[in-house]
């Protein structure tokens, strides 16, 4: 499993309903993408849920690494970096992924609409096997979780957690907050829950 992640920031007095507008129109063309996992259609908006930004940052977890360059190298990406410019592509190898109950399961109607991603800078005394594993045990098992998933950038030596969630996240569950604006998952149930290595 590999994650992915890139941030276009807007200005402060960016109409936000053109990017809506633009996931509500092609945001279906990657629902059955091969090699991918889950695309979460991620937006920030300055002034709610304490952002002090506009920012538009899709999630990806890729099954394959296939699956994810021929995203990179294919039109999807060619035509955002023609509308926006080329983002900088933030990449994570994954360590390990949690499935919450499916909706049907609680009850809820829909997929996610919430998101929180938290990364966390490694220390040098860390053993970087030991955190990942208190960070795979620490996975949430709270009812309104959709999925989440434990990550490392080993060229910075830094821990990604990111979750999905069905309604609002959970006061306590710590990064930084996102609305989903839409979720493609073609290959998610493909991921295997826990450890992936």
């Amino acid at each position: 499993m590999h994650a992915m992640q890139y941030e276009i920031t807007l200005p402060a007095d960016y109409d936000m309903g053109v990017i809506r507008r633009r996931v509500a129109e092609k945001g279906h063309l990657l629902d059955a993408f091969p090699g991918l996992g889950l695309k979460a259609y991620l937006v920030r908006e300055r002034g709610r849920q304490g952002s002090p930004v506009n920012q538009y940052a899709p999630f990806y977890l890729w099954r394959t690494a296939e699956g994810m360059n021929g995203f990179l190298w294919g039109p999807g990406f060619r035509g955002l970096s023609a509308d926006f410019g080329r983002p900088a592509v933030r990449h994570w190898l994954g360590a390990g992924l949690a499935h919450g109950a499916s909706a049907a399961e609680r009850g809820v109607a829909g997929p996610p609409t919430s998101a929180t991603r938290e990364t966390v800078r490694l220390p040098e005394s860390a053993d970087p096997a030991e955190a990942v594993e208190r960070a795979l045990a620490e996975l949430p098992a709270h009812p309104a979780l959709h999925t989440a998933a434990v990550a490392v950038d080993p060229s910075r030596w830094e821990l990604l957690r990111f979750a999905l969630w069905h309604g609002p996240a959970p006061e306590d569950a710590p990064g930084v907050r996102y609305q989903v604006l839409h979720l493609s998952s073609p290959d998610l149930d493909r991921l295997p829950a826990g450890r992936h290595w």
